[in-house]
């Protein structure tokens, strides 16, 4: 697939702090609209790739070119809390670009609207990623989670080139390879807002995982709702439309306009320490 890089701004671990995307001829683009949502090979056709986030990371889906910038809240760095006996994310977690969850639209499953970001993706291979690594996955199952009302699928993947990814092809192959793995998934977002005040997440279908077709339908339906956001076909509110590669895009800007966005952020600066937070331990009744 094709190579992408990034560009640092601001001050890691701040608020300022952004990452911005370049694909292989060095133009300034966005993560969310810009990478394709299928592999270009014929080979690799139907394989997503994706965008990993790290520990307190998000894709700035409200501000031109989609940086990744550090997550806020109440004014305040925000990091995923460690529910024992879970450290931080237990897979490398990002979203598959060009797909969006319409909030305007009612899911015929979940009873719930999409939560106006694009769909996230929990890869399980063996290597853990950077904040920002674009990385092609073989999809192979979903979760539907109901997130303070809101619809918010979760994908299972795995990296096309994980050592084990020969032998692991849809939802019923990590329950055989990596057991545990999927309980300890449905464990983990049924609680990770509890630390917050919050009530814990509840599933539809009970938090059985669907196979990969199921999957693929999902993935599907998510591209088809950005591809009305992209042609101002649907109601975005608030989230940034900008895009360098999208054809027919009435929000498509030069490659000098892309430039001129990154160049206008702060200057990357040696970074602060991160908040000894992140090591807190929280406890859940059972």
């Amino acid at each position: 697939m094709a190579r992408y890089s990034t560009e640092q701004r601001g001050r890691p671990n701040s608020p300022d702090y952004r990452l911005y995307f370049k694909n292989a001829d060095g133009k300034y683009i966005s993560p969310f609209h810009d990478i394709p949502l299928l592999a270009a090979s014929k080979e690799d056709k139907e394989i997503p790739a994706k965008r990993a986030k790290t520990t307190g990371s998000e894709i700035a889906t409200e501000e031109p070119l989609n940086p990744i910038k550090q997550d806020i809240k109440k004014g305040k760095l925000r990091y995923v809390a460690n529910i024992f006996p879970h450290k931080g994310y237990i897979w490398n977690y990002g979203a598959l670009p060009q797909t969006w969850e319409d909030p305007n639209h009612t899911d015929t499953i979940t009873g719930c609207c999409g939560d106006n970001d694009p769909i996230d993706v929990c890869e399980i291979g063996s290597k853990v990623r950077s904040s920002g690594e674009i990385v092609q996955v073989k999809v192979l199952g979903v979760l539907a989670l109901v997130d303070e009302g809101e619809t918010d699928w979760k994908i299972i993947a795995i990296s096309v080139d994980d050592p084990e990814a020969h032998k692991i092809h849809d939802i019923d192959d990590v329950k055989k390879h990596k057991p545990g793995y999927l309980e300890a998934t449905v464990d983990w977002f049924r609680l990770y807002k509890v630390p917050d005040d919050k009530p814990e997440n509840h599933f539809a279908f009970n938090g059985e995982f669907k196979d990969k077709d199921f999957a693929a339908e999902i993935i599907k339906s998510t591209h088809e709702h950005w591809k009305a956001l992209l042609h101002k076909k649907a109601d975005g509110g608030t989230i940034n439309c900008t895009n360098v590669l999208v054809s027919g895009s009435p929000f498509c800007c030069s490659e000098e306009d892309a430039r001129s966005i990154v160049q206008s952020a702060p200057v990357h600066v040696n970074g602060d320490s991160v908040s000894p937070e992140v090591d807190f331990w929280y406890f859940c009744p059972k």
